[in-house]
């Protein structure tokens, strides 16, 4: 068993006997509440050597364990000591359900309340109903007990001008100001790092994979913003950039600036608010309007200098991508067989060939036959990357963060030839996604509404994928961007033209293989002759897509002409920046399909 994670363990368990608490919880997620954290706040990995994206721990005074969903069953038990955790399911068994059946009614569980959402406080003391309490501790243990944290990274801002962003941050700030104004809202407390870098133009380096700053901010009905930064960090011309009424706080300060709210409406946004900002408020006598964050749907639908940056990065990221699927073509056709990691770094280095780019946008998944079968596999956290295999499917989901976009992309390629039930699945996955990419729709119309055009085909024949068909993604900023999704789950956020989606079903066999076709598209108006304008898509994405895999049978002439279309595209803007060789390749991979 590992010495070092046991005596944490022992040392955590000592703090619960010392202030007379029956259990902790520890969430993945920091006072941030964002999808990634960087390393000076993984505090489950601290106390437990789990290094995933999502998850929990709970520790009482005799047991623990720790919670992951169906991605990392595997490996939570090889970096995880079983003697030390028990290991349970996030989604079946939640850490608060197991807490309630191992401790006594009223037994005390702590928690960091930054760490947790305001939302999720609320659910989770409606549900316990005193079968537990919880406590809110104002010095979480693991930061008094981690000597050798790292420092926070505290990246300098960086200004992004309107030629990138296409609106100065007084007109958005102005915008924000006069719509809390309609709402007789005084403020509102931005929480989120991106609708903060969003609003005042800045990007930084504080996390990998999220070109952000790590900050907070309120926002008045004037427009004024108070930005919680260090100011040290704010390259010279910040203030000329920001334009006036931006005042910068120390992070210190935060709390003092919330209790100066007090007699006032403001607007919180529960989701993305921690549990200890609500308190805050509420103990200062604040009247809390919980809401949307009011950045959201500004930041969602993109105005044209925006799109038009993701236009130009995404040409550029297909030059890249096309060039790493000609190469490894190539590796394949030698007998080479390239392991997983090697691909990735491969791929990237074809990016970073682009002075453009400023990091991944996550974590390349690079999966080779059964591994793909896992949809958010990473060979990262395997003992060994996995080598291709032959005839059958390599899959790939990457992205790039660029200084006028993001990008995401999936492709599945062969490995020599692969079988005919493949070819089927991967045929069904492209009707999919042909059909949302060539749906059209009213206004008003939500992600949800359009989910089942993806998985028809699939369904059809008794399959279907466990996840969702789309996600929001931002300009240089979360790949993950909401409100808007496309997926089973209900949605009211209506799809608006300039928002940009990914399309990206699959289909995946256990232990078998994996299929997933992605593509990034933006939503934009579709003049049509009936009685009204329609909404509908456009492709970003510029990268072929394997017509090995196609069994042309099973598609209508329709969905041929939207290959043809595609691929004549992406021939038109990616071959003018090749190479003769990766040109010749790309012209073959790009031949117009037919019977």
């Amino acid at each position: 068993m590992d010495a070092t994670l046991t005596k944490r363990v022992e040392q955590l368990r000592h703090w619960l006997a010392q202030h007379d608490y029956d259990a902790l919880l520890i969430p993945h997620e920091d006072e941030y509440l964002g999808e990634y954290v960087p390393e000076h706040n993984e505090r489950l990995h601290w106390a437990t050597g789990f290094t995933g994206s999502a998850g929990a721990a709970v520790i009482t005074r005799d047991k623990a364990a720790i919670f992951v969903d169906g991605r990392y069953v595997v490996q939570v038990r090889k970096q995880v000591p079983a003697g030390l955790f028990d290991y349970c399911h996030l989604i079946d068994e939640p850490p608060v359900q197991w807490a309630q059946q191992q401790l006594p009614k009223g037994a005390k569980l702590a928690i960091d309340a930054r760490m947790h959402s305001a939302a999720w406080y609320k659910r989770t003391q409606r549900a316990l109903d005193g079968a537990l309490t919880l406590v809110s501790v104002e010095q979480n243990p693991i930061e008094s007990l981690w000597d050798d944290r790292p420092a926070p990274l505290n990246s300098p801002a960086i200004l992004l001008g309107e030629e990138k962003t296409g609106r100065a941050s007084l007109d958005k700030r102005q915008t924000i100001g006069q719509q809390l104004a309609d709402q007789s809202l005084d403020a509102a407390v931005l929480t989120q790092p991106d609708a903060v870098c969003w609003l005042l133009n800045i990007r930084g380096r504080d996390i990998p994979r999220l070109p952000v700053v790590l900050t907070q901010a309120i926002i008045k009905q004037s427009g004024d913003v108070t930005v919680f930064i260090d100011p040290a960090r704010l390259p010279e011309g910040f203030d000329a950039h920001v334009g006036q009424g931006v005042s910068v706080a120390h992070p210190d300060s935060l709390v003092d600036a919330l209790q100066a709210l007090s007699g006032q409406r403001v607007l919180v946004d529960p989701n993305g608010a921690n549990a200890w900002t609500l308190d805050t408020l509420q103990q200062a006598q604040v009247t809390v309007v919980e809401a949307q964050d009011p950045c959201a749907l500004e930041k969602a639908a993109k105005n044209p200098q925006e799109i038009a940056g993701m236009q130009a990065c995404h040409v550029r990221d297909g030059v890249a991508v096309t060039r790493f699927l000609a190469w490894f073509d190539r590796q394949v056709d030698a007998g080479e067989r390239p392991d997983e990691a090697v691909l990735a770094d491969t791929l990237y280095q074809f990016r970073q060939q682009d002075d453009q780019l400023v990091d991944l946008s996550f974590d390349t998944i690079s999966a080779a036959g059964g591994n793909a079968a896992m949809c958010h596999y990473n060979h990262n956290n395997q003992p060994k990357p996995s080598v291709i295999e032959s005839n059958n499917v390599y899959l790939v989901d990457s992205g790039g963060q660029y200084y006028d976009g993001t990008t995401d992309i999936t492709r599945t390629v062969p490995v020599g030839e692969c079988s005919a039930e493949i070819k089927k699945a991967f045929t069904l996955v492209l009707k999919g996604h042909i059909a949302l990419a060539t749906a059209l729709f009213p206004k008003g119309t939500s992600g949800s509404q359009l989910d089942a055009l993806a998985r028809q085909y699939l369904w059809q024949h008794g399959y279907d994928f466990d996840h969702g068909t789309g996600h929001g993604v931002g300009h240089f900023l979360d790949v993950h961007e909401g409100p808007q999704r496309i997926s089973k789950a209900p949605n009211s956020v209506a799809l608006l033209p300039g928002m940009v989606v990914s399309n990206e079903p699959g289909y995946y066999r256990a232990d078998a293989f994996g299929i997933r076709i992605e593509n990034l598209e933006l939503i934009e108006e579709k003049p049509t002759e009936g009685d009204m304008t329609m909404l509908g898509f456009a492709s970003l994405t510029r990268a072929p897509i394997d017509r090995r895999l196609v069994d042309v049978s099973l598609l209508s002439e329709a969905e041929i002409q939207w290959w043809n279309r595609y691929h004549q595209t992406v021939w038109d803007e990616v071959s003018p920046h090749l190479d003769d060789q990766d040109q010749a390749w790309l012209k073959q991979a790009t031949v117009p399909l037919s019977r």
